[in-house]
Parts: structure tokens; sequence; C-alpha cells
């Protein structure tokens, strides 16, 4: 994925359908600028409109290892997710929980919200499980609309902000390397020359 080009690729896993009809409803269609800054009071008005209303790109998978498989992809074709919402149950497969697990195994940088209705979870033992706090939600529903958006811009917004960064370090990282090179082949022709200098003569 070009690094300049902004991620807002969004992948939803529930297993009711009628959940996907909704997100794509609030994701991919835009909202009105209107009611963000009536949520907001205010706070965005000297934002361009243009700049709050950018749509999405939405997936939808319907049980946890479709949603695995479907990351996987997407990673295989330089197309990552940005972030991932995930019902908490999905019966008969990976609930919630499982689901994040496989997928921060194949791709850690992704932003995950856990979606859920049911408030029976033992939610500090959820997070001590799953570990990358940093990198979790979780968004009670039914949920509000203009939350979801936010949710969803803002954690795109943090998954290119690290990618930046990770692309920062990495170039910074291979440059470190380069010149360590090139200090050691500078190391190696003064060692030449200094026993070239040695060498006796006839």
């Amino acid at each position: 994925m070009d690094s300049t080009e902004p991620n807002r690729r969004i992948l939803i896993i529930d297993d009711n359908v009628a959940i996907h009809e909704d997100f794509k409803k609030i994701l991919c269609q835009g909202f009105d600028a209107t009611l963000l800054h009536e949520a907001r009071g205010g706070l965005f008005d000297d934002m361009p409109e243009a700049q709050m209303v950018k749509k999405f790109e939405v997936d939808c998978a319907d049980q946890g290892q479709e949603g695995y498989r479907m990351v996987q992809k997407a990673l295989e074709r330089g197309r990552p997710y940005a972030v991932a919402f995930v019902d908490m149950r999905m019966p008969p497969g990976w609930d919630g929980v499982e689901t994040i697990e496989h997928l921060w195994s194949v791709d850690e940088n992704l932003q995950i919200v856990i979606c859920t209705a049911f408030s029976d979870h033992a939610w500090d033992q959820v997070l001590e499980r799953l570990k990358q706090n940093d990198k979790l939600l979780i968004l009670r529903k039914p949920f509000d609309n203009i939350e979801v958006w936010q949710l969803a811009n803002s954690l795109s917004n943090r998954w290119g902000q690290a990618h930046q960064a990770k692309g920062q370090f990495d170039r910074m990282a291979q440059l470190a390397d380069e010149r360590a090179e090139e200090l050691q082949r500078e190391s190696e022709q003064i060692q030449l020359a200094i026993i070239s200098s040695q060498a006796p003569t006839d």
C-alpha cells in the first residue's frame, strides 16, 4: 500500500448480516457534516467539509474464521485493513476474543473494536488475554452512528500514523546498516594499506 494514501479499509466481522448493512450505511455513504458539527459542539468548524465526510471501503465476514482469511489475503495483496469491528458472540465459530487473537497473529498493526450487547464478560480478563490494549476498544450495542464513524475515522488515522512511523524507523535502520557496512569497508581498506606499507621490500 502506498504510504502516502490514507488507509480507509474497514472489516466488519459479525454473524448478523443486518449489522453489516448498518455499518455500510454509516461508513460507505459518508456523514452529513452538520451532524458531526452538532455532535462535537462545533469543534470542527475550521475543518474543511470534504475532510469530514471521507467514505470508507467496507468488507464483511459473518464468522471469525472467514474474517481471519480475509485479513491474510488483504496482507498478501498489499492492501491491509486499518480497522476491524469484531462481534463478541458469533456461534458456532470463534468468539470475538479468539477471532482477535487470530487476527493479530497475522497482522499485529490492525486496530480493533469489540462490539457487544452483553455485559457478562470479565473485561479485565479479556484485556489481559489480548495484551495489545493500545489497539483495542469496546463498543456497546446498540451503537450510535456518529460513534461508529468517529471510531473508524480516529482508528484509521492512528493506523496511518503508526504505519508512517514504522516506515521512517525502517528507513533509519537501513541507513544505519548501510553506514555500518561503509565503515567496515573503510576499516578493511585501512588495514590493507597498513599491512601493505609494512611489507618488506626487496
